[in-house]
């Protein structure tokens, strides 16, 4: 017989999450990290309905919202940031603290080589799609 856990609440899976992407800074190169750092990374359950509406599909792990680090205009009206979708990630990872983990920190890399101006191809290559 199978059991089914229920998920955690949301303020776990932040916890989590952000135990994770302040381990994965701390491993990155100190410049790569701070800009990383300046970067907000907003936690989010799953993606919105506005943004649903806007075209982004509803399992949808994480997003990059903004320009590019080398396209950033200074003093603009709106940051870039990332989105990380945590009920989405604990979903793909089974609901196994583990896999989890492992899934923010690579959704957290494929974002931020976005931010770095890597396209899906690029991110492909280097095994982050």
């Amino acid at each position: 017989m199978k059991i089914h856990r229920r998920p955690p609440d949301f303020d776990d899976l932040r916890g989590r999450a952000a135990d994770e992407a302040e381990s994965l800074l701390n491993e990155l190169p100190a410049e790569l990290a701070a800009r990383a750092r300046a970067l907000p990374l907003v936690f989010e359950g799953t993606p919105s309905e506005a943004l649903v509406r806007s075209g982004i599909a509803p399992e949808t792990l994480g997003l990059f919202i903004g320009a590019p680090f080398a396209e950033e205009p200074t003093g603009g009206p709106l940051p870039s940031e990332i989105l990380l979708f945590l009920e989405n990630l604990w979903a793909a990872a089974g609901g196994r603290d583990r896999e989890f983990r492992a899934e923010v920190r690579r959704t957290l890399l494929h974002e931020l080589g976005h931010y770095l101006g890597l396209d899906e191809g690029d991110l492909l290559e280097r095994d982050l799609d």
